[in-house]
């Protein structure tokens, strides 16, 4: 991009703030704000994603990189004396699981964006060193299937057991802001660094021409409100399970968690049951609250090798569970070996199928070969995620349904001319839909570990 200088002295002066935190993991750190200069601030810019919505202020990306320069030395001055203003975040809502719900997203304005990026960049220099490998949402070179992948193993190792399923209600809108400025006081103590985050806190929320002032939560769709959320729950959930909590149990238990969605996977049935009583008492004393019916206790064994002819609930392990946008259950494979298996939840899939519908239906009228690229990058984004061991099946659907979409609303954009299946399977010869494809292999990893 240019004007914008090569990450490496960036990068250099992120890893030594790095190898402080690492030598000293109890040290709380003082001075951070002079890390933040002109140099962090463009790489902090080019990170920032230029095609996003706008905020409140309406700038985009583009109209700000015409004075760049200006504006950064702006940003930083006001930064560094303590003059920046926050602006609220624009509120909008997204569709939730099926899309009859839906969930609350904060759009900051693109300098904030900017800022936020490169107050987040040194504060994550210094987590990285502290957060536990049991994390996998909005880390650096972490991702939710190795998340996935780490969690498959685990089970598979345990031959399963019992699974605490959890649901955090409304996380990013009740975080403790009493409780997180406590934890950061453990390792971030800059007066400008910790200015601007309570500004950020404290800047409000914009919403159909109304200004609300919560004072409570992160708006989800910040970019620096992922780690904070990190942040809360390394302290709140991963550090205070392996090292209180696992000790207590009688066998080995797995946390898994990205962001605020996690399980925990246990052997035995009685240390399942404890867990289970104890997380809503942990988390109520920091202003969270489990979901009543979300949150649930699954019995998940490995159906013994005798019931191989048998379904999976023959041997009282036939529950499932949910994660990551995947129900996880038992299966026998084609050796007629049980393991787990993963399928796209029902909820996923419905709520994909319904989206690229209503995109055919909108777009209906586009020239076809554009229909049909972007048809293609959708479906080829879905199996990027959903390509995965075992789901060949929802993904075979997936695709049919979406031929259906496009076949009907092609059929539907003219009265004196319709889109028969005739005439629709020689269109698919020039323009073919991309056939399934599993990404994630853990065939391909056994063979290249």
């Amino acid at each position: 991009m240019a004007g914008t200088p090569s990450p490496s002295p960036v990068s250099t002066r992120l890893q030594r703030i790095a190898e402080l935190a690492r030598s000293a993991p109890e040290m709380a750190f003082t001075t951070l704000h002079h890390h933040i200069d002109l140099d962090l601030l463009r790489e902090a810019y080019r990170r920032t994603r230029k095609d996003g919505a706008v905020g409140v202020d309406g700038q985009t990306a583009e109209s700000y990189a015409a004075t760049l320069e200006e504006n950064l030395q702006s940003l930083l001055n006001r930064f560094k004396s303590g003059t920046y203003q926050a602006p609220p975040v624009r509120r909008v809502h997204i569709p939730k699981g099926e899309g009859t719900k839906t969930r609350p997203i904060g759009i900051p304005t693109f300098e904030d964006k900017v800022l936020q990026r490169a107050v987040a960049m040194v504060l994550e220099a210094i987590y990285e060193q502290d957060f536990l490998d049991c994390s996998y949402g909005f880390r650096p070179q972490r991702s939710a299937h190795q998340a996935l992948e780490s969690l498959w193993q685990d089970v598979m190792a345990m031959n399963g057991g019992w699974v605490v399923e959890v649901d955090i209600q409304k996380f990013f809108d009740t975080l403790d802001h009493g409780h997180l400025r406590s934890f950061l006081d453990r390792r971030v103590r800059d007066g400008v660094l910790r200015r601007a985050i309570d500004k950020w806190l404290k800047a409000g929320v914009l919403e159909e021409g109304m200004l609300m002032h919560p004072d409570s939560g992160t708006p989800q769709g910040g970019v620096i409100s992922p780690l904070l959320a990190n942040i809360y729950l390394h302290e709140v959930l991963d550090r205070w399970f392996y090292e209180t909590v696992q000790p207590r149990l009688g066998g080995m238990a797995v946390l898994v968690r990205y962001a605020d969605d996690f399980v925990i996977v246990l052997p035995w049935e009685i240390d399942a049951r404890r867990v289970m009583s104890v997380l809503p008492r942990r988390f109520g004393r920091f202003g969270l609250t489990l979901h009543p019916e979300k949150t649930k206790l699954i019995q998940f064994r490995r159906p013994l090798p005798r019931d191989s002819g048998k379904a999976p609930s023959a041997n009282g392990g036939g529950g499932t569970f949910d994660l990551l946008g995947f129900t996880h259950y038992w299966d026998r494979s084609r050796c007629g070996r049980w393991m787990l298996k993963r399928r796209t939840a029902k909820a996923r899939l419905r709520r994909s199928i319904h989206r690229v519908a209503q995109w055919c239906r909108t777009h209906r009228h586009f020239a076809v070969a554009w229909q049909h690229r972007e048809l293609v990058r959708k479906m080829q984004g879905h199996y990027a995620y959903y390509g995965i061991t075992g789901n060949v099946r929802q993904l075979s659907h997936f695709r049919y349904e979406v031929r259906r979409a496009w076949q009907k609303w092609l059929h539907r954009r003219s009265p004196s001319s319709g889109m028969t299946w005739e005439r629709f399977a020689r269109l698919l010869e020039r323009y073919p839909l991309p056939r399934v494809r599993i990404v994630h292999s853990i065939y391909r990893r056994a063979a290249n570990p």
